[in-house]
């Protein structure tokens, strides 16, 4: 029960099931489809999903309507418009104003309200006490408020034109909360295209067009002179022939035009070893559970373009001698080739990885930062590469014979440094983006909690004294409600109007 000196004299505390009548619904046979119709066509029907991402104040119908069968064939009622239309259960909380006659189903309580309550502002004060509501909900599966308990909800009743007067300062100023939380949702989509020009920029070769203009003899060429090429693996005969062109700077076979004059189409497996993964024995407990980091897929995707510390399972030296697996040297990269292609992790320590990586130990002439960087810019070109119409993986033939147009190893770590900072740059503009997000939601709650402590509408009550006292006033009110509802019969099951 709300206490009466938290707010204004004027105003009376009370039960919501003292002035609404309380409507549950109901739901046909999800079996029989000819209980359901497309929405708009028959009986408006509304589940709590259907309110999930819903932002607007009013709603018309669900995402299914009722057939006349399914509606006669269920205990969903229909309730007139303006009824405020509350979610009982997963989750509680949701609302909205029926824009017209509609049913629910037994997911919602339903608040059926007298005309002498505004249904503005009624929605607006369920919102404020979404929480009260999640406190008097009981079950172990999911949480839920029953009737009894949905009449309890506590109601604050001020005298009706200052419901209209409450609704009013509400709606403006929560518009302006709505528009700026809208702005802010929108920048971490412009800092992902951001970071995602940043990437093509760093590996096309633009973003360090200025130094290679003041570092002109660093040139792939000159730093390969010397420099003897990789043993080609074991595998090498099994090399795809094909030619596929990458996004920017990869692909499978020599590319016949240079990307950048000073750089160089090279043969990964001649400038970084090739290693792949394995699984130890997962039938056998005792290759689990030692010392040695094993990448899967979780890892790779929760660490994503970073550098790996842990992971979530661990082999030990038993599983990586009874396995394929590898124990791989710091700054090895690791691409995810199938079933989620595309995740890229640098290792941070010596570690392992399954089957599902292709794994890349650099040379000397490869910045291992470079190289992560290449192949999270190349996501795109590793589904070229890749085959499969359910899940695509990309096949060691295709590694075998994957080119990258490689700058300088002076030009790679100038690349990188600047992509590191422009990252930090937008990563510290969506650390206070998430900041001013929790703060712009906190200050919805606020507004609502003032809006009904009666401080938005003090100034008002000053000025406008008769609209609050004698038959204005919430007693008065509160008597034609109560004789209303006496003089009314209750809600109940009709057909559709035709």
């Amino acid at each position: 029960m709300i206490e009466r000196h938290n707010i204004p004299s004027e105003w009376l505390p009370l039960k919501i099931g003292e002035v609404t009548d309380v409507v549950a619904g109901g739901t046909p046979k999800a079996s029989q489809p000819e209980n359901f119709s497309e929405p708009g066509s028959e009986i408006s029907w509304l589940t709590p999903a259907d309110l999930s991402n819903y932002s607007g104040k009013y709603i018309a119908h669900g995402a299914r309507d009722l057939s006349q069968q399914g509606y006669d064939s269920s205990s969903a009622k229909l309730m007139p418009s303006g009824t405020l239309l509350f979610s009982s259960r997963a989750p509680i909380g949701y609302v909205a104003i029926a824009k017209n006659e509609i049913s629910t189903n037994q997911g919602f309580k339903n608040f059926v309200i007298p005309e002498w309550i505004d249904s503005s502002y009624c929605y607006y004060y369920l919102r404020s006490i979404r929480h009260v509501a999640e406190s008097m909900g009981t079950g172990t599966t999911f949480k839920e408020i029953s009737g009894a308990n949905a009449k309890k909800l506590p109601f604050i009743l001020p005298p009706l034109a200052e419901q209209k007067a409450i609704a009013e300062k509400l709606d403006t100023l929560l518009a302006q909360v709505e528009s700026t939380k809208a702005r802010l949702e929108r920048i971490p989509k412009i800092l992902k295209r951001f970071r995602q020009s940043v990437l093509a920029a760093a590996v096309s070769g633009k973003l360090t067009e200025g130094w290679r203009k003041t570092n002109q003899d660093k040139t792939t060429r000159a730093m390969l002179e010397g420099v003897e090429p990789l043993p080609r693996p074991a595998r090498w005969k099994s090399r795809s022939t094909s030619f596929i062109q990458g996004v920017y700077a990869t692909s499978v076979g020599k590319p016949q035009k240079s990307l950048v004059t000073e750089w160089e189409w090279v043969p990964l497996v001649e400038i970084a070893r090739m290693e792949s993964g394995h699984t130890p024995s997962r039938s056998k407990p005792e290759y689990w559970g030692g010392d040695v980091s094993w990448i899967g897929i979780r890892d790779a995707r929760e660490n994503h373009a970073q550098t790996i510390l842990d992971t979530e399972q661990k082999t030990n030296e038993l599983g990586l001698a009874n396995s394929a697996s590898r124990l791989l040297p710091r700054d090895t990269v690791c691409i995810s080739r199938t079933a989620s292609v595309g995740y890229v992790v640098k290792m941070g320590s010596e570690m392992a990885t399954s089957q599902d990586f292709v794994n890349w130990v650099p040379t000397s002439v490869i910045n291992p930062d470079w190289l992560k960087w290449l192949f999270v810019a190349e996501k795109e070109s590793l589904f070229r590469f890749g085959k499969g119409s359910t899940h695509t993986t990309v096949y060691f033939p295709e590694w075998l014979s994957m080119h990258v147009a490689l700058p300088h190893v002076e030009e790679q770590a100038e690349i990188v440094s600047r992509v590191d900072q422009l990252f930090a740059y937008a990563d510290t503009i969506e650390i206070q983006v998430n900041k001013a997000l929790e703060r712009v939601n906190n200050l919805t709650q606020s507004i609502l909690a003032k809006a009904f402590r009666g401080e938005l509408t003090e100034q008002w009550r000053k000025d406008n004294p008769h609209l609050i006292s004698g038959e204005n006033s919430a007693e008065a009110l509160l008597e034609r409600i109560k004789a209303e509802r006496a003089a009314a019969k209750p809600v109940k099951r009709g057909r559709r109007k035709a």
